[in-house]
C-alpha cells in the first residue's frame, strides 16, 4: 500500500466526517489539538506496556503490538487532520525543516 499524504489526509477527513455525523461532536480548532494529545497518550500508553513499565492487563506481545500500532495510526491520522484544518502543507512543511539537511548534506559531501 503505498499513498501519497494528500491520499491519507483525504481518507482521514472521510472517516472525521462520518464520525461527526454519528456523533454529533463538533470539530474546532481545540478538538483537533486535543485528539492529538489524547492519542499521544494512548500511543505512549502502549509503548510504556509493551517495554514492560505499563500494566499488562492479561494482553499478549501481540495484542499490545497491535494497539500500539492502531495508536500510532490514530495519532498520524489525527497530526493530518489537524494539519489539514489549520492550512498547514506538510509536504512543504517537510520539506523546508527536515529535508533541507540533505540537501546540505549532499551540498558538503
Amino acid at each position: 500500500m503505498s499513498r501519497t499524504l494528500a491520499d491519507l489526509t483525504s481518507l482521514a477527513a472521510e472517516v472525521s466526517d462520518m464520525y461527526e455525523r454519528e456523533t454529533g461532536v463538533r470539530r474546532d480548532d481545540d478538538w483537533y489539538a486535543l485528539k492529538m494529545q489524547e492519542e499521544l497518550g494512548e500511543l505512549i500508553a502502549e509503548h510504556l506496556r509493551l517495554s514492560g513499565r505499563g500494566r499488562r492487563k492479561n494482553f499478549t506481545d501481540a495484542e499490545i503490538v497491535e494497539a500500539r500500532d492502531n495508536e500510532a495510526a490514530d495519532l498520524l491520522a489525527f497530526l493530518l487532520l489537524y494539519a489539514r484544518h489549520n492550512g498547514i502543507d506538510l509536504e512543504a512543511a517537510l520539506d523546508r525543516k527536515w529535508f533541507s539537511y540533505l540537501r546540505a548534506d549532499k551540498e558538503n559531501g
